[in-house]
């Protein structure tokens, strides 16, 4: 009986440290592959957040299979990060300006339909 309640008192006291393990692994291979999606080069362009609450900014320059270099867009220095480090991956492509822009007009263009619409609906009756 003791040997028992001694194994289900270790498992009790490992469970939330192999929890841990698994899921900073997961967030390895999610950063891993958020960086993959970006690509490499000067067009994959990125802020990281570290783990410290740092913020590196610059494109991927390289990546390998346990760290991936970004370099600074203004300076081109170079900064090896791992992937371990990463709390966030945000790309700065400018799809969502160039997306929010695109929404902006449209809803400034169907503004002025329903106005000039109206107009013509209010001088025929």
């Amino acid at each position: 009986m003791k040997r028992i309640f001694c194994l289900v008192l270790i498992l009790l006291i490992l469970t939330p440290l192999f929890r841990v393990a698994a899921q900073t692994r997961t967030d390895f291979d999610h950063v891993k592959r958020n960086v993959a999606k970006l690509g490499v080069g000067s067009k994959a362009k990125a802020t990281i957040t570290l783990n410290t609450g740092a913020k590196v900014k610059g494109y991927v320059y390289s990546a390998g299979d346990e760290d991936f270099v970004i370099r600074d867009s203004k300076t081109d220095a170079p900064t090896t990060v791992r992937y371990a480090d990463v709390k966030n991956v945000d790309d700065n492509r400018g799809h969502r300006n160039a997306k929010m822009a695109v929404i902006f007009v449209g809803i400034g263009a169907a503004i002025a339909l329903v106005s000039v619409f109206g107009a013509i609906a209010a001088n025929e009756r």
